[in-house]
C-alpha cells in the first residue's frame, strides 16, 4: 500500500478521489435508468418480464414470478444445517439491539384544555431489495428486514434477481424466511426499484425501498425518491483504521483487507502516528494478499483507493477521519474510548483490537447499513426510526385558545393570510 505523509495536500488529494466513487458520478448511467423506470411503470409486468429475461436469462410469468413455499423448503436443504443456526443467532442479536431503538407516542395535557402529542406509527408496507449473483449477502437480508420487523411494518416484500433457471440463492431465501418477509419476487436492477416503487400486477406498490445494490439500483432508488421513501443511495464499501504504535500490524492489515475484497472501487485507509507501524502494515497487507481468494479484486481496490497515511499526532489523525467520514471506522490505540468521543463522523465504530469490522457485518447486532461516500457526516445507520413516522396531535379547549387567539390572527395578518385568520376569529364571534 502507498504510504503517505499527511498533509492539507494529501487530505485533499485523497477527498477528491473518494468522491469519485460517489453514484452521483455516474451520470452516463441515468438516462437508460429513467427509461427501464418509465417503462415498467407505464407496462407493468410485461415491461418487468422482458428486463428479466434480457439482464438475468430467466423467462418468467405472474404464476412463477413469486417465490413458493416449496423453493424456500429446497433453500433450507441446500444450506447447511450450522449456516441455518448461525443465523439464527445472529437474528436474535439484532433483534435485541433494535429493539432499544424503540420509539412510542407521547401526549402531554394541561389543566386549560391544551393536549399536545405525537403519535408515531409504523410504515405499512415496505420493499427490500436484495442483490443476487456474485453478490448474495443474507446478512443484509437480516440488516434490513429485522429493523422493519421491530419497528411494526405491517408487511414487508423482498425482490431480488434469480438465475436463468428460475432460482434464487438459497441463503437469501432462508434468511428472508427466518427475518419474517411475507413475500418474496423474482426481480433484480432498476427494474426492481421501479416495480416497487409503482407497482404492477404482481409486484405490490411500497411507501419505503431499502437495500444495496449495483450502480443501476442505486441510480434507480434515488430517481423514485419522492414517489416513496428510500433508506439512502448506497456507495462502495469502505474502512478507515485509526491507530497507533500499539496497534497490531496483522490484525490491522487483516480488517483492511475485509473491506478491499468487496469490490474495486472498495476504499482502504490506514491513518496512524508510527511510521513503523505504517510500514509493518504495508508488508503485511501484501503477504496477506498473495493467500485470499479474491486476489484480484483487492490489488485493485488497494491501487486505486488503499491509502496509509502518517499524522504528526493522533488529533490530527482524528481531524482527518472526521473529514473522511468513513462508512467504517476501527480504533486502534492505546485508550480507544477516549480517541472515540473525538470523533463526530462515522458510519459505524469499532473499538479495541477484538472489534474488527466482520463482527458487525453478520453478528453483534448494529445494524451492517451504513452511510458511504462522506454522508456520515449526516447520515445515521439504517434503524427502526426508517420504519416509522410520525404525526403532530393538537387539541385546544376554547378556554385554552381564547388568550391567544388574537396573537394567532396577527400573525396571519401580518403574512396577509385573512382566510387564516378568519379562521381563527370565526370561533370568537358574538
Amino acid at each position: 500500500m502507498r504510504i503517505l505523509k499527511l498533509t492539507k495536500d494529501s487530505k485533499k488529494n485523497l477527498l477528491e478521489e473518494l468522491l469519485k466513487r460517489s453514484p452521483n458520478q455516474y451520470k452516463e448511467y441515468e438516462a437508460r435508468v429513467y427509461g427501464i423506470i418509465e417503462e415498467v411503470r407505464s407496462k407493468g409486468d410485461a415491461a418487468l418480464f422482458s428486463y428479466t429475461e434480457q439482464f438475468d436469462g430467466a423467462v418468467l410469468d405472474r404464476g412463477t414470478i413469486q417465490v413458493t413455499k416449496e423453493e424456500i423448503e429446497t433453500a433450507y436443504q441446500q444450506l447447511d444445517p450450522k449456516l441455518v443456526d448461525v443465523m439464527g443467532k445472529s437474528m436474535e442479536n439484532i433483534k435485541s439491539y433494535h429493539e432499544k431503538q424503540r420509539q412510542y407516542s407521547w401526549f402531554d395535557s394541561k389543566p386549560n384544555g391544551v393536549m399536545l402529542g405525537q403519535k408515531v406509527s409504523a410504515l405499512a408496507r415496505v420493499g427490500v431489495y436484495v442483490p443476487g449473483g456474485k453478490a448474495a449477502y443474507p446478512s443484509s437480508v437480516l440488516m434490513n428486514v429485522l429493523p422493519a420487523k421491530v419497528a411494526g411494518v405491517e408487511e414487508i416484500i423482498m425482490t431480488t434477481p434469480c438465475g436463468r433457471g428460475g432460482m434464487v440463492n438459497p441463503g437469501t431465501l432462508v434468511a428472508a424466511d427466518l427475518a419474517g418477509v411475507d413475500a418474496i419476487y423474482k426481480a433484480g436492477g432498476a427494474q426492481a426499484i421501479a416495480a416497487l416503487a409503482f407497482g404492477t400486477e404482481s409486484i405490490p406498490k411500497v411507501d419505503k425501498i431499502v437495500g444495496p445494490g449495483n450502480i443501476y439500483v442505486a441510480l434507480a432508488k434515488k430517481a423514485v425518491f419522492g414517489h416513496v421513501s428510500i433508506d439512502s443511495i448506497a456507495g462502495p464499501s469502505e474502512i478507515l483504521v485509526l491507530a497507533d504504535e500499539t496497534a497490531n500490524p496483522r490484525y490491522v492489515a487483516a480488517d483492511l483487507l475485509s473491506q478491499a475484497e468487496h469490490d474495486e472501487l472498495a476504499s482502504a485507509i490506514l491513518i496512524t502516528t508510527s511510521q513503523t507501524l505504517a510500514e509493518q502494515v504495508s508488508e503485511e497487507v501484501e503477504r496477506f494478499t498473495e493467500t485470499l481468494s479474491r486476489k484480484d479484486i483487492i490489488e485493485k481496490s488497494l491501487e486505486n483507493y488503499g491509502y496509509i497515511l502518517i499524522a504528526e499526532t493522533m488529533e490530527e489523525a482524528i481531524e482527518a477521519a472526521d473529514e473522511i467520514a468513513s462508512e467504517h471506522l476501527e480504533i486502534l490505540t492505546a485508550d480507544p474510548f477516549e480517541v472515540m468521543m473525538k470523533v463526530k463522523n462515522a458510519g459505524a465504530m469499532f473499538l479495541g483490537e477484538y472489534a474488527s469490522e466482520p463482527l458487525g457485518d453478520y453478528f453483534a447486532g448494529p445494524n451492517h447499513v451504513l452511510p458511504t461516500n462522506g454522508t456520515a457526516k449526516f447520515f445515521s445507520p439504517l434503524s427502526v426510526d426508517d420504519f416509522i413516522k410520525k404525526s403532530s396531535i393538537i387539541s385546544y379547549s376554547r378556554e385554552a385558545l381564547e388568550p391567544v387567539y388574537q396573537d394567532i390572527v396577527t400573525f396571519a395578518a401580518s403574512e396577509q393570510l385573512t382566510a387564516h385568520a378568519n379562521s381563527i376569529k370565526v370561533r370568537f364571534e358574538e
